[in-house]
């Protein structure tokens, strides 16, 4: 039996977004996944976390974990979905989960490759009687080369990639970017390659495989490094936050903090010597152009460093901005949580949970001007829908009891018959 509609399903009439009607199966945990389906949940698909039983996405036990037991890591990268728990060890399980991938648009995994080929469900199988599915697995090395078999953490990634030989300052030793950027990344291009297969299928009516990984992800976050290897063998050394192509372009302290300077081409470097008014440095040589910018970078660092730290971050900004200079503060969590910048786009959102109550998260980073976004709600509860949509899968009352019985699915105790 079809699933009931979702323009019409209570539950999901009020989604919008430029993916309304689209229906994903998450069966994905942890962060490169969620990313990917709550990209997609925002732009208005109706996006079916499926968790396992017992204990649902890891990441419901990473901290920080609230009073009310729910752990804020899971809810930031899971709103908008609705949530089932199946227990795929079980007939019944499999059964659920057969019936919803026959007529899902798309079903994303983040496995090892062979577990859902050992489930009867890889996409070899799932294709025949679904040819419309867009199948996305999302591993730690991708679905071929000799490390297709391996498990792949960001840590892991991130090391492989290049990028931990040019985070942080030079002699220190291999650092990993604050957060997870291969793991987030790997979501995002999940998610670009699903859009990109559904524009295919609207022209072809056929599905595919559609396939990424975080060493994949990290490799693409190292254009410059790439440029200067392939084009003369160069590698880059750590640089802290200097840039490999240009100067000035990094952070200088000030007297109370930090700023970022970008004066990143000839006619802003001369902005930034005229509103800093240097003795000497307007005719220094050494500094006439980005070349020798460069390769007398440390030297200008100091000149300028000595001059920024006479004033506040707020004064050199004023003093920038007025001269059209890029230019911005080095924010920590807390500022950047409350910037303006980021109320106005919309980039800090808010939720009812059940049981946390008021929850803020990081909003949808791309903008519609004629469909909108979803309108936010918080990630659900381990197994909170499942009733729901088990019943839109045509599976009696009598059928979902039947099935917890057996252990198959996880009904919370206030839906219980």
């Amino acid at each position: 039996m079809e699933p009931t509609s979702t323009e019409t399903t209570g539950a999901t009439a009020r989604r919008e977004g430029p993916l309304a009607g689209l229906r994903v199966i998450e069966l994905a945990h942890i962060m490169s996944g969620p990313v990917c389906g709550m990209m997609l949940a925002d732009m208005g698909a109706d996006v079916i976390k499926v968790e396992k039983v017992p204990g649902g996405d890891d990441c419901r036990r990473f901290a920080p974990v609230l009073a009310s037991g729910e752990s804020a890591s899971f809810m930031i990268v899971n709103r908008n979905k609705r949530g089932i728990a199946l227990n795929l060890k079980t007939p019944g399980g499999r059964e659920v989960l057969r019936r919803m991938l026959a007529s899902a648009d798309v079903v994303t995994e983040n496995y090892r490759r062979g577990t859902m080929e050992k489930l009867g469900m890889g996409y070899d199988a799932l294709k025949v009687d679904n040819p419309g599915l867009i199948y996305c697995a999302i591993s730690g090395f991708g679905r071929s080369g000799p490390y297709a078999d391996k498990g792949g953490f960001d840590l892991i990634a991130q090391g492989m990639s290049g990028l931990m030989s040019m985070t942080g300052e030079p002699g220190q030793a291999p650092i990993k970017a604050g957060s997870p950027v291969t793991d987030i990344n790997a979501g995002i291009l999940a998610a670009l390659g699903i859009c990109a297969a559904y524009a295919s299928r609207q022209r072809t009516g056929r599905g595919q495989m559609v396939d990424t990984s975080l060493f994949e992800a990290g490799l693409q976050q190292m254009y410059w490094a790439f440029a200067n290897y392939f084009a003369d063998g160069t590698v880059l050394p750590k640089a802290g936050s200097a840039n490999p192509t240009s100067a000035p372009y990094q952070a200088f302290e000030t007297r109370d903090g930090w700023i970022n300077v970008g004066a990143a081409n000839q006619a802003n470097y001369e902005r930034l010597v005229g509103v800093l008014a240097i003795p000497g440095l307007a005719d220094d040589t050494r500094f006439a152009t980005n070349a020798g910018r460069l390769g007398h970078r440390e030297e200008l660092a100091a000149i300028l460093g000595a001059r920024l730290r006479e004033r506040t971050t707020a004064e050199w900004l004023a003093a920038f901005d007025a001269i059209g200079l890029p230019c911005g503060p080095v924010l920590g969590v807390p500022d950047a949580a409350t910037h303006e910048q980021a109320i106005a786009r919309g980039m800090i959102v808010e939720t009812d949970h059940p049981l946390a109550g008021r929850m803020a998260g990081i909003g949808l980073p791309i903008h519609f001007s004629e469909t909108g976004t979803a309108a936010p709600r918080p990630a659900p509860l381990l197994g909170q829908h499942t009733v729901e949509v088990l019943r839109e899968y045509g599976f009696s009352d009598a059928r979902i009891r039947a099935f917890e019985a057996e252990g198959a699915v996880v009904v919370p105790a206030a839906q219980q018959a």
